[in-house]
């Protein structure tokens, strides 16, 4: 059974995601393990630790329930508001075959920013697939 470890935050539940799980599921039998960095809300001026969790809990909940009505076996943790450190703490308790990385677009995503896709790939040895949001039209 491959495993997967989806790291994603404002674009959890997002179509093109769950596009990526269904087709997934449709190439045999997986599961997943979700992590919401608990990163701060860039639109307020002021935030908390307390407030960035609850926002995470809050999505990865919604998420575990979207992926469980495709039929997906899943699971997921708020993770550290440092990404990466988000990922080394659940490499420490899980084995998974890719990470799949969802981020907003170039120009808004602070993660492409970071280059967070490249380092990801650098520094752990598993395959990253990068998946981009896609905006709404105005």
């Amino acid at each position: 059974m491959r495993s997967y470890l989806v790291v994603a935050n404002q674009t959890l539940g997002g179509e093109h995601l769950m596009a990526r799980v269904r087709q997934s599921l449709a190439e045999g039998p997986c599961r997943y393990h979700i992590v919401v960095p608990a990163t701060p809300q860039g639109e307020m001026l002021t935030w908390t630790e307390g407030k960035s969790a609850a926002t995470a809990q809050a999505r990865l909940d919604r998420a575990l329930a979207r992926f469980r009505k495709l039929g997906a076996e899943a699971d997921g943790e708020v993770g550290d508001k440092n990404p990466i450190l988000a990922i080394e703490d659940a490499l420490r308790h899980g084995a998974f075959d890719e990470i799949i990385l969802s981020t907003l677009p170039p120009g808004i995503s602070r993660w492409l920013k970071l280059d967070l896709p490249s380092r990801v790939a650098a520094r752990f040895n598993l395959p990253v697939t990068h998946l981009v949001v896609e905006t709404e039209a105005a």
